[in-house]
């Protein structure tokens, strides 16, 4: 196998792993449009860059912040769009607008852990912070959202 193989086959296990990943967190920002986008662009990036990203010890967050920088330079107006009915289930018509009352941060908190089922370890490896953390955002940006929804917590 010559270098340029090996180069596109360890990039293809890659992508099969990590895209998805990506893709959900930059989702949990930004919205299903522009997030898929930003991780679109994220991705390519990766591809352009796979021999230095390759020996990251976290390419994924690296990844993360690239569709970031992505976003902010390609995106204006509202981050999470309203559900689209015909493909999404059924969504509380306050929420979209919750979810922009929220921190970047706690956004993307609430959405991977609620929304995509992610660990508080996996949401603080993308992030790069620790889990107690990742759990302070969670908890802070559901407060919040049972705020603004006028939701009373049942403990």
């Amino acid at each position: 196998m010559d270098a340029s193989e090996d180069r596109r086959e360890s990039f293809t296990g890659f992508f099969k792993q990590a895209e998805p990943h990506l893709r959900h967190a930059l989702i949990a920002r930004y919205g299903g449009g522009a997030g898929s986008e930003a991780a679109a662009d994220a991705m390519a990036y990766a591809w352009e860059n796979w021999d230095r990203l390759r020996t990251m010890d976290n390419p994924v967050g690296y990844l993360y912040r690239v569709g970031r920088t992505s976003f902010r330079r390609n995106q204006r107006g509202r981050i999470v769009p309203d559900p689209q009915p015909a493909r999404e289930p059924w969504t509380e018509p306050a929420l979209p607008h919750a979810l922009e009352a929220l921190s970047g941060r706690q956004r993307s908190c609430v959405v991977l852990r609620h929304s995509f089922a992610w660990t508080y370890g996996e949401i603080g490896d993308l992030l790069g912070v620790s889990v107690p953390t990742v759990q302070k955002h969670v908890a802070r940006g559901l407060e919040k959202l049972r705020s603004e929804l006028k939701v009373t917590s049942h403990g």
